[in-house]
């Protein structure tokens, strides 16, 4: 089984993908900042993280620019998934690292299919 960090301080967006994921048949760690990624990291190590951009103290941009530059996580795939869905948060993500970009709201079937893409 596939498993997948999740890193997202909504509740309700994380009960969203949590949910869209389980029906999908992968597993889900889920943590609200930066911080609790960077710990859970140290102990498992998932298939693909999923990144809000805005998060408490670190945004998921400056997050996966970390992941991606670390030599025991930058094979990691990287998911951004944000609000901010504009060309130029795009590209940003992308420069940083991200293997792929979702906007908000989640559409289940295009993030299902973006995770069996990269994993």
């Amino acid at each position: 089984m596939k498993t997948v960090l999740l890193v997202e301080d909504s509740l309700t967006e994380t009960q969203v993908i949590t949910g869209y994921l389980i029906q999908a048949g992968i597993s889900v760690i889920s943590v609200s900042s930066g911080e609790e990624a960077k710990i859970k990291l140290q102990s498992q190590t998932p298939d693909l993280v999923i990144l809000d951009v805005i998060l408490p103290g670190q945004s998921g941009f400056e997050i996966c620019r970390e992941l991606k530059t670390n030599a025991i996580t930058k094979k990691i795939p990287v998911v951004i998934c944000s609000t901010k869905g504009t060309e130029a948060d795009k590209l940003w993500g992308s420069m940083l690292g991200a293997d792929a970009y979702l906007p908000k709201p989640v559409d289940q079937q295009e993030l299902v299919k973006i995770i069996q893409n990269l994993t």
